[in-house]
């Protein structure tokens, strides 16, 4: 993920020329000696060290993005608060929903503005599909559905990573993958308001790496076995402040679906179906039934920044470009555009309750979190 905002970064200029930004790759961090030499002779880094704490102390430096592991998001995000610098951090933001809050907390305290790495919300068909539900052209919202089904840990025999310890990921595909799917609802239809919900971990032990990898992949292992500590899937009914209802499903071990991430959200006059593996198009239905594919085009959201007309296809790092331009342009307005951390306190805390309510099989409210940018 840090190799895509060095990337992000660099895409802006073009992107985006009215914000009359060219970034600057100062310094990268990172404990590993390759992914530092990776970084100035591959991303376009002026230089890398092994200490992040290097970067926040250097004052050429005007804003960080966070793409560390989860563990360490509240320390590293909690010092850029502290030295008032405006930070990108991914999601989920921490080990649980109170270094999410925390760092919620933190940056409100200071004014910064901040970006959550909420990508998805950023498809030019999910700003369509916001606008006809916000517009009451599907009328009134009853249920919605959202899964993301992803194989990235479909063999038993894939490396026991820090995703797998609770003490360096927290939750397990509920952070993961289903905080996607919470903060594209909540985009589209609005609040959580109570969640009830069940998890289960199939594969409960993994083989312990012997060398480690970049991401996903690139891990080498052993014979020892170590324990899964998290959760490889999960599925929640959610009740909306509208008086809609809802599903919610992630896992990571899915055969078949390598990024199967669908929301659908139906009214009592029409409905919307979007899934990310066919990310520039999204299935309309109105009162006479059937649906039609609208195809992503220059109308829609970002899409005419990227791309001439419908039907030329925008990709996954163009959402991440996006994001770039949102977080660039809040700092240099001080106008919170891009998707905040506080609607990464959000996420988490829809992940929490999920959690929670796994654990006592009871309905959980989900707290209302200050600050959030799906509403606006």
């Amino acid at each position: 993920m840090g190799r895509l905002h060095a990337r992000s970064y660099r895409a802006v200029p073009e992107r985006y020329p009215e914000l009359r930004v060219d970034p600057r790759l100062v310094v990268a961090a990172d404990p590993h000696e390759a992914a530092r030499e990776a970084a100035v002779d591959h991303l376009g880094f002026a230089e890398a060290t092994a200490a992040w704490r290097e970067v926040l102390a250097r004052p050429d430096v005007d804003v960080v993005s966070i793409c560390a592991p989860n563990h360490l998001h509240r320390e590293i995000a909690l010092a850029a608060a502290d030295a008032g610098t405006p930070f990108w951090i991914e999601k989920p933001m921490g080990v649980g929903v109170a270094d999410s809050e925390a760092i919620a907390r933190a940056a409100a305290a200071r004014n910064l503005v901040t970006a959550v790495g909420f990508n998805y919300r950023h498809a030019p068909a999910i700003a369509h599909a916001r606008g006809l539900v916000r517009s009451g052209a599907l009328g009134r919202v009853t249920t919605v559905r959202a899964w993301l089904l992803a194989d990235y840990a479909a063999s038993p025999d894939a490396p026991l990573t820090w995703r797998y310890e609770r003490a360096l990921a927290g939750a397990g595909v509920v952070g993961d993958l289903l905080s996607h799917g919470a903060d594209l609802v909540q985009q589209l239809v609005g609040r959580i308001t109570e969640v009830t919900a069940t998890t289960s971990t199939f594969i409960d032990q993994r083989p312990v790496p012997t060398r480690l990898g970049v991401g996903h992949g690139g891990h080498e292992v052993g014979e020892e076995l170590g324990a899964v500590e998290n959760e490889d899937h999960a599925a929640a009914l959610v009740r909306f402040g509208s008086g809609a209802v809802g599903t919610l499903e992630a896992s990571r071990v899915a055969h078949g679906p390598r990024a199967e991430y669908v929301v659908e959200v139906y009214g009592t006059r029409g409905s919307v179906r979007w899934s990310f593996e066919r990310l520039n198009e999204l299935r309309v239905a109105d009162e006479r039934g059937g649906y039609r594919t609208v195809m992503a085009g220059p109308e829609h959201g970002e899409f005419a920044r990227f791309q001439p007309g419908a039907g030329t296809s925008m990709g996954f790092d163009d959402l991440k470009t996006v994001e770039a331009a949102l977080f660039l342009g809040s700092v240099l307005t001080g106008e919170q555009r891009a998707p905040s951390v506080a609607d990464g306190w959000a996420a988490a805390a829809v992940g929490e309750a999920v959690v929670a309510s796994a654990a006592d099989g009871g309905w959980h409210t989900v707290p209302d979190v200050p600050g959030t940018t799906y509403d606006r």
